[in-house]
Parts: C-alpha cells; structure tokens; sequence
C-alpha cells in the first residue's frame, strides 16, 4: 500500500467511525434515557461530530466518509480510480466498527440508530427528500472544495448542512446522505426493511451536483482562456 493511500485509508476508516458514532449514537443515547433530549439533540450531535471529524481528517483524505462523496469526487477527478478501493473500504470498515462499538458502549437500543421515514410519508416523498438532502450536502461540499478561501470553514459548513438537512429532513425521510452511515446500524441491528432508500438516493444526489459541477468548472476554464 503506497503511503498516500496509506493515510488515506487511516483517515476515512477513523472518521467514517467517528461519523457514526456521533450520528447513530446521539440517537441510541437518547432512546436509552427515554428521549428526553429529543431530535435538537440528536441535530446538534451530528453538527459537533462532524464538524470534528472533517477538521481532524479533511487534509489527508478530503473528509469523504461516505462512499456517494467519493463517486462525486471519483466523476469530478478529485479522486483517482485506483483509490476508490482505500475509500469504500475504509468507510465501511469504519462504519460497522462504529456501530459495533455503540451496541457495545451504548446498548442496542433505537435499531443503533438506523435510518427510518415516517410512518405518514410516502415512497415518493422520501426518494425525493433524500434525493434533495444529498444534492445540498454535496454542493456545500463542492463549495468549500472549489473555493479555497473557505478552507477554515469547512468543518462547520458540511456539519452545518447535514445538521440542517436532519433537523428538516430527519423524522420525515430519514435525511441519510449517506449509504454506508445507513448500512452498518441496519445489518448490524436486522432492520433493513428502508435500505433501499439510503443506498440509492445518497448516490442519485451527489452524481446530479457532480455532473453539474463538471460543467460549471468546465464552463469557467473554457471562459478563462479567451
């Protein structure tokens, strides 16, 4: 293993662990005090963790934790073909570690945390919410990537989007965004009726803000020469 895809393998398993704790475990831990925090709490979690997580990491491995950004960053060539392999597997290593070591740490409570719609919301209401969630946390992330002055705010930027798409989002379609996030409490857990949803969508959003952001960049270059 080549000593950059070394570090980024390091880097993605450890913060696509510390992703899912933070977002599974904020909902474990408050079903098992009986949900006296409730859903800020669970949002305000999520903001925190992830925000830590891509401080920590972004410079060794761009922060992808979530196999839909690394097919994004794969089809924008901000990731080489032969480090998809280091990513996908590290995030879900990293992954099911996380939910392991909150049915461990925590208990099994809440389906670890797995994502779930609302009882009243329909098939079509969910594909299009998480479709839409994911779309603004990948061109949040575009931004910042795309923007380099913005480099210190990125830790809060992508935790502020994700906390805004759950607070919406998160007890109506689930707000995942993120196939391998969803993945891990689910199988680890044996509820996998909704997976469906959380392995499509995540990547149906970011491959929209992709190929648009394709375009865009490539519109600006062409611009740029004339």
């Amino acid at each position: 293993m080549h000593s950059s895809n070394k570090i980024i393998f390091i880097a993605e398993l450890i913060g696509t662990f510390g992703l899912v704790v933070a977002a599974t475990g904020s909902m474990v831990y408050d079903a098992s005090l009986g949900g006296i925090y409730g859903h800020y709490f669970v949002v305000a979690i999520h903001f925190i963790g992830l925000a830590i997580v891509v401080y920590a990491f972004g410079k060794y491995s761009m922060a992808h934790f979530n196999p839909a950004v690394t097919v994004a960053f794969f089809i924008t060539k901000h990731v080489k073909g032969r480090q998809l392999p280091y990513y996908f597997v590290a995030q879900a290593v990293g992954a099911f570690l996380g939910s392991i070591f909150v049915l461990l740490v925590i208990g099994d409570y809440a389906n670890l945390g797995t994502n779930a719609p609302s009882l009243t919301s329909t098939i079509e209401a969910n594909i299009s919410y998480e479709i839409l969630t994911s779309i603004f946390l990948m061109g949040v992330i575009y931004i910042v990537v795309h923007f380099k002055k913005l480099g210190k705010l990125t830790g809060v930027a992508i935790g502020g989007i994700i906390a805004l798409d759950i607070l919406f989002f998160g007890l109506v379609s689930g707000a995942s965004m993120n196939p391998i996030r969803s993945l891990a409490p689910a199988v680890i857990s044996g509820v996998t009726g909704d997976l469906w949803l959380y392995l499509t969508t995540p990547f149906i959003g970011t491959i929209i803000v992709a190929a648009i952001y394709k375009v865009l960049s490539g519109r600006t270059k062409n611009t740029s020469t004339h």
